[in-house]
C-alpha cells in the first residue's frame, strides 16, 4: 500500500506542471520542503523553533548572491548554500540545544532576529529591496534552467520544474530515511521521555544538535531552491513572519506525520493565492481557517486520517 501511495504521488509530481501553474507547483515545493524538515526537528525530537526562517533565508541571499555575482551553476549553488545554512544549524543548535521548551523557542527567534537585521543591513543583500534578477543558470553548465517550452500554446518551464522535483524529492527521501532509522528511533524516545533516553546511554544534547543541523540544512536547500524559482531574495524569506507560517503548515497538515507538513503547505500556499485579491484579509482568513482546524481536527488532517486507520485496524484485529 505504501509503495503504491508513493508511486502515485511521484507520478502525480511529474504531470504536475501540465495540470497547474508550473511556477505554483514549485513554490509548493519549496515549502513542502521547508515545513518537512521543521518537522523533523518539531515533530520527531519536540523541539520548537521559531527562527526556522533564518536558514531559509539565508541560504536563499548565500545562493542567489553567488549565482549571480560568481557564475557559480545552479546546482553549486544550492549546494553551497545548503552546506551554509548545516553550518548556521551548528552553531545556532550549540547555543540553544541545553535549552528546553519556552526557552529554547525565544533563543532561536533572538538568533533569527539577527539575521534578519544582518540581512537589512548588508550591502550585498539589497536591503529592503532584497537581492534580485537572480539567473537560474545552466544545469551541469548543460541544461539552461531559464528555458521556457511552448506546449499547446501554454509556456511551461519544464526544465526549472524537474530540477526543483528532483531536489525536492532527495530532501524528503532524506527526511524519511533519518525518520524510519535508528536515529529516528532515538528522537522519539528524547521526545517521549528525555530522562529515559538519558539512563538508557543515549547521548541526548548530540543526538538533538544532529537533527538540529540536519534541519537546518534540509530548510537551507528549500530557501535555495526557491530563491532560482523566483529569482529573488528577500526579507520576507527570513522575517519571523516565514518560521511562524512553517509551523502553521505543520500543525495543519499533522505534526509527526511524513505527509502531514506536504498537505499543510499545499492548504496555506494554496489559500494565499487564491485569496491574494482580498490583500489583508488573506491572513485573517487562514488564521480562522487554522482555528477551526485545529478544533475539528486536533491531529491535523493527515494524523486524524491517519488514527481512523489505526482505529479500524484494530478493531478489525478484534
Amino acid at each position: 500500500m505504501n509503495r503504491k501511495l508513493w508511486t502515485a504521488l511521484f507520478l502525480l509530481g511529474m504531470v504536475a506542471p501540465f495540470l497547474l501553474y508550473p511556477v505554483f507547483v514549485m513554490q509548493l515545493l519549496c515549502f513542502a520542503l521547508f515545513a518537512c524538515a521543521f518537522n523533523l526537528l518539531l515533530g520527531y525530537a519536540g523541539l520548537l523553533s521559531f527562527g526556522h526562517a533564518a536558514f531559509f533565508g539565508g541560504a536563499a541571499y548565500i545562493t542567489g548572491y553567488l549565482v549571480k555575482n560568481t557564475g557559480l551553476t545552479p546546482e553549486l549553488g544550492v549546494l553551497v548554500g545548503t552546506l551554509a545554512a548545516g553550518m548556521m544549524g551548528y552553531l545556532f543548535g550549540l547555543l540553544t540545544i541545553r535549552r528546553q521548551g519556552i526557552y529554547f523557542a525565544m533563543i532561536t527567534l533572538a538568533l533569527a532576529q539577527v539575521v534578519f537585521f544582518i540581512a537589512l543591513k548588508s550591502p550585498f543583500t539589497g536591503g529592503e529591496d532584497g537581492l534580485q534578477d537572480i539567473p537560474r543558470g545552466m544545469f551541469l553548465g548543460l541544461i539552461n534552467l531559464g528555458h521556457t517550452y511552448h506546449i499547446a500554446g501554454k509556456p511551461l518551464e519544464l526544465n526549472l520544474y524537474y530540477f526543483v522535483f528532483a531536489i525536492f524529492c532527495l530532501g524528503f527521501w532524506i527526511i524519511h530515511r533519518a525518520i524510519h532509522s535508528p536515529f529516528g528511533q532515538v528522537l522519539k524516545a528524547i521526545r517521549e521521555n528525555e530522562p529515559r533516553a538519558i539512563s538508557l546511554g543515549y547521548k541526548v544534547e548530540r543526538v538533538k544538535l544532529l537533527a538540529f543541523v540536519l534541519s537546518a540544512s534540509l530548510t537551507g536547500t528549500a530557501g535555495a531552491t526557491k530563491s532560482l524559482v523566483f529569482q529573488l531574495a528577500s526579507l520576507t524569506d527570513s522575517s519571523w513572519h516565514a518560521s511562524g507560517e512553517v509551523i502553521l503548515m505543520t500543525l495543519l497538515g499533522g505534526l509527526g506525520t511524513v505527509l502531514g507538513p506536504v498537505v499543510g503547505a499545499f492548504t496555506v500556499i494554496t489559500l494565499q493565492s487564491e485569496l491574494s485579491g482580498l490583500g489583508s484579509w488573506v491572513m485573517v482568513i487562514i488564521g480562522a481557517t487554522f482555528v477551526v482546524c485545529v478544533l475539528a481536527f486536533r491531529r491535523g488532517f493527515v494524523g486524524e486520517v491517519l488514527e481512523k486507520i489505526r482505529i479500524r485496524a484494530i478493531k478489525h484485529n478484534k
